[in-house]
């Protein structure tokens, strides 16, 4: 099969019968094989009825529903255990993102050899609300991830079917999908500029807090994919080097003190000495540093995923 079309959604009724026809039309016409996956977020519009109703007269429509909302990432991981085609593609169901945009995904990863292609929406139909905002947060994500793409929350997106299958996506993390395909060892990570359609239906699944999350899931991700199997490679260095401050600085305090001693100067005693306080302070934060990870470590030494590292080939094994 070349391609999967994985749609996760949520109360996107409207638009689905369009969207469907406007795949179909495009996978029918560069003669592609394929299969579309709508992954229903626990919509409650009547959109699954219209997925029951539709895959009963095409067999290249499958359907995913959940119990309850559990947000896109949760979808996007269900997609991809799914999906079969040699090349995945992303998209929402809000007719905001085009099919039209499939063939050149297609190309850019079976003849140019991408890992990940990712959208950008170059020219948006959004408020500068909500542009602004985004620039800002894409530039951060950027620096932070090593990662030169201008749109990391762009749901258009192409896979190569090994890269879906290596990664694990959960939380809010769907923003930083090329930042974990990178961590798994596909570096080859393009864009390419996208169309950006109106909503033509309904309205927005998601405010202004996406930023605000999305950047502490940035914080969250780039420390996990850092130090998550070496806790104390972070926790111990800080800890040391704050209970070292912190002992030298109560060293040269006593140091000083029978140092005036013996020249006959009377001063007051060390322990009425603010600076005392502090030097103490540093030293019992970097103590509880240095156990953090010590104990951190412990719990990543015993986990299951210790030793899962990812294989790329084998010969006569």
């Amino acid at each position: 099969m070349d391609i999967s079309v994985l749609i996760p959604l949520y109360n996107e009724v409207e638009s689905l019968p369009e969207l469907h026809q406007w795949i179909t039309k495009v996978m029918v016409a560069n003669q592609f094989s394929y299969e579309i996956i709508m992954i229903d977020d626990g919509s409650n519009d009547g959109s699954w009825d219209w997925i029951e109703k539709m895959s009963a007269t095409d067999s290249q429509l499958k359907g995913v529903r959940f119990r309850r909302n559990y947000g896109k990432s949760a979808a996007l991981h269900t997609g991809f255990e799914e999906a079969l085609g040699e090349v995945v593609i992303t998209m929402d169901a809000d007719l905001q993102d085009s099919p039209e945009e499939i063939p050149v995904l297609f190309k850019m990863i079976k003849e140019q050899g991408f890992d990940l292609v990712s959208g950008w929406k170059k020219k948006r139909f959004d408020p500068l609300s909500k542009t602004l905002p985004s620039k800002i947060y894409n530039a951060t994500a950027s620096w932070v991830t090593g990662i030169q793409l201008h749109d990391f929350n762009c749901g258009l997106k192409g896979y190569k079917l090994d890269v879906v299958k290596s990664i694990e996506v959960y939380g809010e993390m769907h923003r930083y999908i090329p930042y974990m395909a990178k961590q798994a060892g596909f570096s080859k990570i393009g864009e390419c500029v996208v169309q950006h359609q109106a909503r033509k239906y309904g309205v927005t699944k998601f405010g202004l807090s996406r930023f605000i999350f999305g950047y502490l899931d940035l914080m969250s991700i780039s420390f996990i994919s850092r130090f998550g199997k070496r806790p104390m490679h972070l926790f111990g260095t800080l800890g040391s080097l704050m209970f070292l401050l912190g002992f030298l600085a109560i060293g040269w305090m006593g140091i000083y003190k029978l140092i005036r001693l013996a020249n006959g100067v009377l001063i007051e005693r060390i322990t009425q000495d603010p600076y005392f306080y502090l030097a103490l302070t540093l030293m019992i934060l970097g103590t509880q540093l240095f156990l953090a990870g010590f104990l951190g470590e412990l719990i990543s030494r015993s986990g299951a995923e210790r030793n899962a590292y990812l294989i790329d080939k084998r010969v006569n094994i």
